[in-house]
């Protein structure tokens, strides 16, 4: 596996500011702000954690706490397209870890890793639920039900 660089930040220190002062500056709202950077962003690099903590006076290590217990925050740069694939009991009986094996040959990488080109981001979930539609996978939120191995190659080449 090639070693995946690592980039810095892309959201500037006045984007943050926007995104705090659009919340006053109110401490309660840190899920939000954390939401509408990581949204801008893709990620929520450690610079932008820092000037979180000190505009909206939150320790840091409460801000990481948070980062890190929900599933939505991502504190590594994730790929422009955000590929999941379900491997809940329904959609693993009926081929979820084959459309992963596929999804993982085709983009060269292995579930929870981000193509070297920033692209693709490869994840698996436990349940999306739409147990009757499986196999599952989603990309960039749309869902693809039923799908084949051959029909979730076909989804990412288009992209």
């Amino acid at each position: 596996m090639k070693e995946k660089k690592v980039r810095t930040a892309d959201i500037g220190d006045g984007k943050i500011d926007q995104i705090i002062d659009k919340y006053q500056g109110d401490a309660s709202a840190l899920i939000q702000v954390l939401l509408e950077i990581q949204r801008e962003n893709r990620w929520l690099p450690k610079e932008a954690l820092e000037k979180v903590s000190k505009k909206l006076e939150v320790p840091l290590n409460q801000i990481q706490h948070v980062a890190t217990f929900y599933k939505a925050f991502s504190l590594v740069p994730r790929g422009r397209h955000g590929v999941q694939i379900c491997l809940g009991t329904a959609c693993h009986v009926r081929g979820g870890p084959r459309i992963l094996d596929r999804v993982e040959e085709v983009l060269g990488i292995q579930a929870g890793q981000t193509t070297m080109d920033m692209e693709f981001t490869l994840d698996t979930v436990n349940c999306l639920g739409c147990c009757a539609l499986g196999p599952v996978m989603v990309v960039d939120g749309k869902y693809h039900g039923k799908i084949t191995p051959t029909e979730a190659e076909a989804v990412l080449r288009k992209l």
